[in-house]
């Protein structure tokens, strides 16, 4: 494993800890999709099927039993124990938008037409868009907390790192993994008007608002 690799999975691990700080000491889930968590917990749990299956190392093993843990325990706390804090009425993109897509590129563009090929490839797919409910809800709001802010940048920044490993890879090890490659630039793509508010505004101590 490079050195950005690891920065990467140590950023993703980041993300998820600030939003389980945001959601246990405000005791809110307000500003939150609960479809983009659900969407991610979907990820995790097609992308892992092979937890049990297939041994790589210790660090892998534990990394996606937390992966998979936390993000259904992101949506009890969502759906659950804080339910009154979600409004649903802001959550309202419709993931079917994602899911069918998702899928029917995971049957057709995948390294071996396995069960288990089609399931890490659609969560690929999936990973890069999963992120879209959040920002929609964004859109419907106009601004949001800052730690919600330090969040998503934590997931837009795991996803950049990963470009920086790939190209590492690339150089190194003449390894290329299209499927991963193409749908990580597009999620991190989806980001770009994110960043672009959260460094000119956030780190300089002002609310996070979209333009009018």
């Amino acid at each position: 494993m490079n050195i950005f690799r690891l920065l990467a999975d140590l950023m993703h691990l980041a993300s998820i800890f600030i939003l389980l700080l945001k959601i246990t000491t405000s005791r809110s889930a307000a500003g939150i999709s609960f479809k983009t968590q659900a969407l991610y917990a979907v990820v995790f749990c097609t992308r892992y099927l092979d937890l049990f299956t297939n041994f790589y190392s210790i660090y892998n093993s534990v990394m996606k039993l937390f992966f998979i843990g936390s993000a259904i325990y992101i949506l009890y706390l969502m759906k659950i124990r804080f339910k009154a804090t979600w409004d649903p009425n802001l959550d309202t993109l419709r993931v079917e938008f994602l899911l069918v897509p998702s899928a029917v590129l995971a049957l057709f563009f995948n390294y071996g037409f396995k069960f288990m090929e089609i399931t890490w490839a659609f969560s690929i797919y999936l990973e890069a868009v999963a992120i879209l409910p959040q920002l929609f809800q964004l859109t419907r709001t106009g601004e949001a907390e800052t730690i919600t802010t330090h969040y998503l940048f934590a997931l837009g920044g795991y996803r950049g790192l990963y470009i920086v490993n790939w190209i590492y890879r690339y150089i190194h090890e003449n390894k290329v993994d299209w499927i991963a490659v193409v749908a990580g630039l597009v999620q991190t793509g989806l980001y770009l008007d994110f960043f672009h508010i959260y460094f000119t505004k956030v780190l300089k101590g002002k609310k996070f608002q979209l333009p009018a």
